[in-house]
């Protein structure tokens, strides 16, 4: 295996925490993103509601995706973790994961979880792609 580091300019530098946004498996074209938040470049989020969280880290995901060669179209699995109970955020997140994943219908699991990556963090995603 021979692996590509992706970090793109726009999202916060991943260095110090000892991770990249995604590396991607040159052998087998996988592209595996690390999970996604609301954070711009100085790890602030813009939202401190799930939808406008949810919003934001898809957004995130398109650019790490992009930057990898791949994109919405071309994922494989998709985790969505969620801070809290899962089942009561279903009716108000489901219209914008449709908006944005369209017709790609990726594998896709939900958890609910009691902490992410900062106490303002409600929501995190984590994928598996192809390369285009």
């Amino acid at each position: 295996m021979r692996k590509q580091l992706v970090n793109p300019p726009e999202r916060y530098d991943g260095r110090p925490h000892g991770l990249s946004h995604a590396v991607v498996d040159t052998t087998t074209g996988t592209v595996y993103i690390s999970g996604q938040v609301d954070w711009d470049t100085n790890h602030q989020i813009s939202s401190h509601t799930v939808e406008g969280q949810l919003s934001k880290a898809l957004t995130n995901l398109t650019i790490v995706l992009d930057a990898a060669g791949s994109s919405i179209e071309n994922l494989l699995s998709v985790r969505i973790y969620i801070r809290g109970e899962l089942g009561e955020f279903l009716e108000d997140i489901a219209p914008i994961l449709t908006q944005y994943l369209g017709e790609s219908r990726p594998a896709l699991t939900g958890i609910g979880v009691a902490s992410l990556a900062s106490p303002e963090t409600l929501v995190e995603i984590e994928a598996t792609a192809a390369l285009k």
